[in-house]
């Protein structure tokens, strides 16, 4: 019987491979084929440089931002999800009512069961920003049909915002010098104890949400700084805002910015983004700020804003002064214009002020302000204040818990600060100078310094590192010649002495130190406090 060539072909094929096998067909060898080329594609793909180092820098910042929300949550893992203490309490039951009632309704309520027998008037006597990101953030969750209880999200919000605070802390970084140093701000803020004491979760404060806020305005304001651009002062109006309505320590802000710009004038570093980016923030951010009824008109009638608001009109004064010295080429009559000019606005402004205290237009400043100013201040006039132990003038030991090796690498970083003045650079190190004076007024406010401490101190390992890794790269020279001259062959003895001797050192150190600790584990043990250790030991292993 006649067969075609194909079924001649795969009889044969079918013949060769015997019983016990299955013929490979068409389609599987194509199949395999295929899956060869994509194996072999894989295997050569490789990324360029740069990519691999996006890769590795986002891998880097997943991984931070999931710590720093995984070490608040040590009370939930341990007890249960629970809000802490009263203040934090009574913005759970602010922020319940919120969701349930609608902003309007929050915004008048008149609390009957707070201040008993008085009441509260909700709306006008508490910072609404928290209560209004938590109820915006359960909303979301609730529209994407997750099954979230409000007390649940008031719980995580305080880490929530933490890991968001460190994102902040590697663009303020990348912004101050480069991108490792970014990286290093944000994971030392992440694990930094003294921001983990009031971001832990169920610590529903104020603080939970105000230094991502604080943190967030000072970047864009830096970045409107640096680039001169409208867009950036207007995010950071926005971001004081947010800050002004979160938490009454805005007041830090308000004085800080002031007091920047006006060292940035005297030290000679005017310029028109310095004008753009400050007269932005400062007009935008006063007339939002105003719309949070707890602040209101106090912006421009609190002696408290006055730094902020006489800053401003220097600022226009700069301004005026640099544009007449282009359109004047003498240079006696702009040294004429500029004597009558300066005259004029000190005379205004000092005329200003008295008039404005003296009607009582302007309020003076007050005795927390004081406080702050005089750690003495407080326990003379004001008890109530100084009776409060967050009012506390800091310990030492509060520094060495709160900022650990950070308290070594603050001072580290400023030096390399200085070394490298810049407009961002003076910002930050203002920042930490003045935080860190009064963090040792305050206790609490050591949670204010602690962004800027890790900053500086993530400037100094930046900087360190970079410098070793300089030196590493760096290759020992090569002679060429065969001839060594008398110099050389000096140094080489040098650098043999030098190195024996140190090796010498280390090993006689070495020696010394674990001669040392082997004492004092002896008399440890030997003493009651070591049988206390090692009963302590044992019980938690």
């Amino acid at each position: 019987m006649a067969s075609t060539g194909k079924e001649t072909a795969n009889g044969q094929s079918a013949k060769a491979m015997g019983p016990g096998t299955t013929p490979i067909t068409a389609p599987s060898a194509a199949k395999a084929a295929s899956w060869e080329s994509y194996y072999s594609s894989v295997k050569n793909f490789k990324l360029k440089t740069k990519q691999q180092e996006l890769l590795i820098r986002i891998a880097v910042l997943v991984l931070i931002y999931i710590l720093a929300f995984a070490c608040r949550l040590f009370s939930v893992l341990r007890y249960e999800s629970v809000i802490h203490e009263f203040d934090p309490y009574f913005n759970y039951r602010t922020t319940l009512y919120l969701t349930q009632k609608g902003f309007y309704e929050f915004w008048n309520w008149f609390d009957y069961e707070s201040w008993y027998p008085l009441g509260r008037i909700v709306g006008g006597t508490l910072y609404p920003g928290l209560m209004v990101t938590a109820a915006i953030l359960y909303w979301v969750l609730r529209f994407l049909s997750l099954a979230v209880h409000i007390k649940d999200v008031c719980v995580l919000t305080a880490p929530f915002f933490a890991s968001n605070t460190a994102m902040v802390a590697y663009f303020f970084g990348t912004e101050l010098r480069d991108r490792g140093t970014g990286l290093v701000a944000a994971i030392l803020l992440a694990i930094c104890p003294g921001y983990i004491s009031r971001s832990v979760a169920g610590s529903y404060d104020n603080e939970a949400v105000a230094i991502f806020a604080l943190l967030l305005t000072f970047y864009l304001f830096v970045k409107a700084v640096n680039t001169g651009s409208l867009a950036w002062s207007l995010g950071a109006a926005f971001g004081y805002f947010y800050m002004v309505s979160a938490w009454g320590g805005y007041i830090f802000i308000i004085n800080l910015l002031p007091i920047y710009v006006l060292v940035l004038l005297v030290t000679g570093r005017y310029s028109l983004r310095l004008y753009i980016a400050y007269s932005s923030v400062y007009i935008i951010g006063m007339l939002l700020a105003m719309q949070i009824r707890f602040v209101g008109y106090q912006h421009v009638q609190s002696g408290e804003h006055m730094a902020a608001m006489g800053v401003f009109f220097l600022m226009q004064v700069f301004y005026l002064v640099e544009y007449v010295k282009k359109q004047l080429g003498d240079p006696k009559l702009f040294k004429a214009f500029l004597r009558v000019t300066v005259t004029l606005a000190v005379g205004v402004g000092a005329l200003a002020l008295i008039v404005g205290l003296a009607t009582g237009y302007i309020s003076p400043w007050t005795g927390r302000f004081y406080s702050l100013l005089d750690p003495t201040y407080a326990k003379i006039h004001i008890p109530i204040i100084a009776s409060v132990s967050e009012h506390q003038p800091t310990a030492w030991s509060s520094f060495m818990f709160d900022f650990h090796i950070l308290s070594i690498l603050f001072p580290a970083g400023l030096y390399f600060c200085f070394k490298n003045l810049t407009d961002g650079t003076i910002f930050i190190i203002i920042y930490g100078l003045t935080s860190l004076y009064f963090a040792g007024v305050m206790v609490r406010l050591i949670l204010v310094a602690t962004p800027a401490v890790c900053l500086i101190s993530a400037i100094a390992i930046s900087a360190t590192l970079k410098n070793l890794s300089v030196l590493l790269r760096e290759k020992a020279p090569v002679y060429t010649s065969t001839k060594i001259t008398a110099k050389q062959k000096a140094s080489a003895k040098v650098l043999l002495i030098i190195s024996l001797d140190f090796k010498f050192s280390l090993e006689k150190a070495l020696e010394k130190a674990c001669l040392t600790n082997y004492r004092v584990m002896s008399c440890l043990l030997r003493s009651k406090l070591g049988g206390y250790i090692v009963f302590g030991c044992h019980y938690f292993h």
